[in-house]
């Protein structure tokens, strides 16, 4: 049995529609808060002495492509190798895999942080389907901590 399972697919509703493109109209200032942060981490000694020029571009090109992440636009086949691509190359830049783990923490805390501060959240229904885009957005970092993990171990 397959843990992640690529038929897991999002149907986005127009609060989730929203909020995927508050964080992808964001993605530069969520890019720059994340790269701040970064630098005060002490968890991320490798992230902290990294060009931070590429610190933002790695990170921006998550936000920006957020929809994309969690949407049936990228198949499973997809996640799994940018992911493990991801994993084998922080490896090999000398990055911990405990600093990748701290890392996509960030991302996703910095995601759900501007989804829950923008106040778009009035009724019991948008904060229902808020949940189920949470659950998505879970399930997204699940794989990609899954992947980069079995990238920075070797394997495909």
């Amino acid at each position: 049995m397959h843990v992640f399972c690529g038929s897991i697919r999002f149907s986005p509703s127009a609060v989730s529609q929203k909020l995927v493109r508050l964080i992808e109209i964001n993605a530069d200032k969520l890019s720059s808060a994340y790269t701040c942060e970064v630098k005060t981490t002490l968890e991320m000694p490798t992230y902290r002495i990294f060009d931070e020029k590429e610190v933002y571009i790695r990170v921006h090109r998550v936000f920006s492509q957020f929809g994309r992440w969690i949407s049936a636009e990228i198949t499973e086949s997809e996640m799994e190798d940018y992911w493990t691509s991801l994993g084998r190359h922080r490896r090999e830049e000398g990055f911990a895999m405990s600093e990748i783990m701290v890392s996509l923490c960030l991302i996703r805390r910095h995601i759900w942080t501007k989804i829950r501060d923008e106040g778009l959240l009035d009724t019991a229904a948008d904060l229902y389907e808020a949940m189920e885009l949470y659950g998505r957005i879970m399930n997204f970092f699940d794989r990609a901590v899954y992947y980069a993990v079995r990238g920075y171990e070797g394997k495909k």
